[in-house]
């Protein structure tokens, strides 16, 4: 089944000042939008995982970019390479949620190395897409993405959308 996706985000703001003779007035417009046609080449996609989850106090979960997920559809999600990920916190959440390679077979993708997390706090959103060659995903070695709760007390719950190649 075709897969197509795009991303657009947008920055608008105004700011103003007092002065005695005019108001000076700067516009910052800023739009960046990506876009992927299906298929399994650089700059395409032809998988999508997406999902509301929700996890326990302090606890954590492995996002198994090979062989684990499942698509609306019910087959399969068996990424090669990673194009976006998009992760928001529940603006009700109490903790953060964090995010990085798991310990063992860690996806690294846009980090630097195994330790590194992005905090999304509640309320906020995290998004990254890759170059046109995607982030590579290896079976058994690199191919989990973790989210956790950053504390105690309280579940979070998140959503994440993934989207890449399987081949």
């Amino acid at each position: 089944m075709p897969l197509t996706a795009n991303i657009a985000v947008t920055i608008e703001a105004v700011h103003t000042a007092a002065s005695d003779l005019s108001a000076p007035v700067d516009t910052l417009r800023r739009s960046k939008r990506r876009s992927w046609l299906s298929g399994v080449a650089n700059g395409q996609i032809d998988e999508k995982f997406a999902d509301t989850r929700t996890l326990a106090a302090s606890a954590n979960e492995d996002i198994d970019l090979i062989g684990a997920l499942a698509n609306v559809f019910g087959a399969t999600v068996n990424f090669a390479e990673i194009a976006a990920i998009y992760i928001e916190a529940d603006a009700a959440n109490t903790n953060n949620v964090r995010v990085g390679p798991a310990a063992s077979n860690g996806f690294l993708g846009p980090f630097a190395d195994i330790t590194d997390r992005i905090i999304v706090a509640p309320g906020q959103m995290f998004l990254i897409t890759a170059p046109d060659a995607g982030w590579s995903v290896t079976a058994g070695t690199g191919d989990k993405l973790n989210i956790a709760n950053s504390g105690g007390g309280t579940a979070v719950t998140y959503s994440i959308v993934v989207f890449g190649r399987t081949a």
